[in-house]
């Protein structure tokens, strides 16, 4: 059982010390590379001893085999998954004065690849239950000088395209998924990326497929789209030194399309681990009587969800004091993310307003994100859902502590975990 202290400070659990390890961290990249390290420096070394660092044949070789992973005609690589979704938008000549419906709650790239065009993003509200796009509100933002629908598929999980294809469908414009976070993630069978008209994905090593530094990719089933891309992503150069249209130098190094490479046979089953990790949160949970406490997130009934990020609702106003708990205690957390789009100071000028977007900005004050990588052990997640019930002082029900199901070693053997600050 765990109670709350009656006083301002949180007591430690009643469950034996030895149950509980003293620090969970919220990534681990050096264990995936641990597993893969020799694999990786080869493949390193072979695009040194060749001098083919800029779009060699490691990259195209990745180009294929995503397209094959992810059942497109289409792949497109570039130098980041901002990147990706500046092409896309220039591919379909977004400009000054055009208006792009994208989520506030979002990466700032979403937005950022808008307005760098000269182009006004139109923010839209979340479903409060999945955060992702709500399609209602995109529907009603819909005016004469809407270009195009970015849907972001945050956190794993494929936005509502059963509702999104006939809204764009209807206004003639075209679909540019953010795909960033959803690799692998499927909609009704299909694969995120193959769903609108442009997907647009991320290397950054945080991602379910990450890179040793940045890189991205774009997909698509267009072929005039796909030309388009490979021409933009070049200056606009074809031949060599004729420039046809004014693109930019977005193209991936050779040596990120070689770490890719090996990682990628290991990526659906990392995906898996990433799904058993979210079930089992789930039922670790539900040991708990926190169900007025925190809200914990579901599958997607429709198609795979990633499960890039666990992200749980805290209930009321504790997040950050429960967030303050658990960095006491060894757990590592992030906030996805704290200050909503519509209201960040750099677009100010576009007036938008506290309020404007409300289940937006509730998501943003309630919301915490729980480790969830694929190497994650089952004790590491028991620990860091006893540290949430210890603060909230919630009981253990009968039932789990008779079944015990998951055994608690004295000593994890690991290493805590390094990964860069920024986690986008």
């Amino acid at each position: 059982m765990i109670r709350r202290s009656t006083d301002a400070n949180v007591t430690e659990t009643t469950l034996p010390a030895s149950d509980l390890l003293p620090s969970v961290p919220l990534l681990a990249l050096d264990r995936q590379y641990d597993a893969l390290r020799d694999q990786i420096r080869e493949a390193i070394n072979r695009v040194c001893d060749s001098g083919r660092f800029v779009l060699g044949p490691d990259v195209a070789e990745l180009e294929a085999e995503l397209a094959k992973a992810l059942d497109v005609p289409h792949v497109i690589s570039c130098a980041s998954g901002s990147d990706a979704l500046l092409l896309a938008l220039m591919a379909f000549g977004i400009g000054a004065g055009d208006e792009v419906i994208v989520p506030s709650y979002t990466f700032f790239a979403t937005a950022s690849a808008v307005t760098r065009l000269g182009a006004v993003p139109i923010f839209a509200d979340i479903d409060p239950t999945t955060y992702l796009v709500d399609p209602r509100d995109v529907e009603r933002k819909i005016s004469t000088r809407t270009r195009a629908i970015v849907p972001v598929h945050l956190f794993g999980r494929t936005a509502d395209m059963d509702a999104l294809t006939p809204i764009a469908a209807r206004a003639g414009i075209p679909i540019v998924e953010d795909a960033a976070q959803s690799i692998l993630s499927t909609w009704h069978g299909r694969c995120s990326g193959s769903l609108g008209d442009v997907g647009c994905f991320s290397f950054y090593p945080t991602k379910n497929l990450g890179g040793a530094g940045d890189g991205g990719f774009l997909t698509t089933t267009r072929d005039d789209i796909a030309k388009s891309l490979k021409l933009l992503r070049v200056h606009g150069m074809e031949p060599r030194y004729y420039h046809e249209v004014i693109g930019i130098n977005s193209r991936l190094d050779s040596i990120q399309a070689a770490v890719l490479r090996v990682k990628l046979p290991h990526l659906d089953t990392w995906t898996t681990a990433r799904q058993v990790n979210a079930a089992r949160y789930r039922d670790l949970f539900a040991e708990y009587d926190l169900a007025s406490r925190v809200a914990v997130p579901g599958d997607e009934p429709r198609g795979r969800h990633v499960w890039n990020q666990f992200v749980v609702r805290v209930l009321g106003d504790e997040r950050d004091a429960l967030r303050a708990h658990l960095a006491k205690r060894g757990v590592g957390t992030e906030i996805y993310y704290p200050v909503p789009l519509h209201l960040q100071k750099c677009f100010t000028h576009l007036g938008w307003a506290k309020g404007d977007l409300p289940e937006t900005e509730r998501a943003a004050e309630q919301t915490i994100a729980l480790p969830i990588f694929p190497e994650l052990e089952a004790a590491e997640q028991r620990t860091v859902v006893a540290r949430i019930a210890e603060f909230f002082g919630a009981e253990r029900t009968e039932t789990a502590a008779a079944k015990s199901a998951l055994p608690m070693p004295h000593v994890l053997r690991r290493a805590v975990g390094k990964a860069d600050d920024v986690r986008c």
